[in-house]
């Protein structure tokens, strides 16, 4: 029988908890909550009773608890369930769908309990994701958003109408390609740029078709390139880069371009041919 695993990470920066089920095939009697849960299935099919409506979940379905919602599920294959899912407070909530939707007044309410849609879960697994592995502040932040984003606009009946930004997304790149190697929040970028987050976010998408994370992350990657190729070790890279330590800048450089620092510094500097095998 599959071990079941489970893991939990708290994000003080957030205020969120993300946790994760792995082989798990124990039922769950009828409860609530009295957070919001916002969840995802990887694999394992699952009957799920919520709200007296009964639905037959599967690999890929997002499911959403409001506080109060009353839920029971129980295994409908023989295969055990792979979960991942957010808990945030009432109040936490309310802090962050201000920030994507500024006249909301009160906590939303999501009507929909299972959502199938690709865009929600891939933006649920990426924030999910990030939250495990402790990534960078403004990172976290921003997917947080994006997916508040995405199931807010869910619950609206209108899109709100995104209005021209170029001048203000100009404006936010000059301020990241000038403080890139400086530890800059999505506040920061907010407040040079003079848009809420939310306008910023989308904004940003249209205009560069990356978000604003991104943006910080390929200018700090081709300045490490640049360093690198001027013979400074990997070590002083990641310190002029404002990393927190050489691993953190190794993994980025080898996610982007498919090298480690050293590597490309042993490559560049002749000690390795570009047939060769190096290892950090």
């Amino acid at each position: 029988m599959e071990k079941a695993i489970r893991t939990m990470v708290c994000d003080d920066v957030l205020c969120i908890t993300a946790y994760r089920f792995q082989g798990i095939m124990q039922p769950f009697p009828s409860h609530f909550h009295e957070h919001y849960v916002i969840g995802l299935v990887e694999t394992g099919a699952r009957q799920l009773t919520c709200r007296g409506s009964v639905y037959d979940i599967a690999p890929g379905d997002v499911l959403i608890f409001n506080p109060g919602d009353s839920h029971a599920c129980v295994q409908s294959d023989e295969h055990s369930m792979d979960y991942r899912a957010l808990e945030i407070s009432v109040e936490t909530m309310l802090r962050w769908t201000r920030e994507v939707a500024e006249e909301c007044e009160q906590p939303p309410i999501f009507p929909d309990n299972v959502i199938r849609d690709d865009d929600i879960a891939c933006s649920l697994r990426s924030l999910h994701g990030i939250v495990m592995e402790g990534g960078m502040d403004i990172e976290r932040e921003e997917r947080f958003l994006l997916l508040l984003t995405l199931l807010v606009g869910r619950c609206s009946a209108r899109e709100a109408q995104l209005p021209a930004c170029s001048k203000e997304i100009e404006r936010a790149c000059a301020f990241m390609r000038q403080r890139f190697s400086e530890h800059i929040s999505l506040e920061d970028i907010c407040r040079c740029a003079s848009l809420s987050k939310s306008t910023l976010l989308r904004a940003f998408a249209r205009e560069k078709g990356i978000t604003p994370y991104r943006y910080l992350e390929v200018i700090r990657m081709n300045e490490a390139r640049r360093l690198l190729e001027q013979g400074e070790m990997p070590a002083d890279v990641a310190a002029r880069l404002g990393y927190a330590d050489q691993s953190h800048l190794t993994n980025h450089f080898a996610r982007f371009f498919g090298l480690t620092p050293g590597m490309y510094g042993s490559i560049l500097s002749g000690r390795e041919q570009s047939g060769g095998a190096y290892e950090e």
